[in-house]
């Protein structure tokens, strides 16, 4: 029976962990997971008709558009993997799988 709950006490824990990493995540947005999607998307549409040039200008495009344009945005992408616009697509967009 302690055997058991042990592991119970750990999957709690691991619970727990999770969700607060997942919180701490969202907290640490620059702007709306939204935006983000619609970010993606745009870089997803428009990297079909041209190829990434290894730099952030689909992505800085999209963000001044949209008035969101800062320092804080360009390093949360970076942070995240995205140092030009495939690694934003690719990188940081798999970071909001199961938001």
């Amino acid at each position: 029976m302690k055997i058991q709950e042990e592991k119970d006490r750990q999957k709690q824990l691991l619970k727990d962990f999770k969700l607060k990493e997942k919180q701490n995540f969202l907290n640490s947005l620059p702007f709306q997971t939204g935006k983000f999607q619609d970010l993606f998307d745009f870089l997803n549409e428009r990297l079909e008709e041209d190829e990434c040039d290894d730099t952030l200008r689909l992505t800085t495009e999209y963000l001044r558009e949209n008035g969101l344009y800062s320092e804080k945005a360009i390093d949360f992408l970076q942070q995240h993997g995205g140092y030009c616009d495939c690694e934003v697509l690719n990188n940081v967009e798999e970071k909001f799988e199961g938001l």
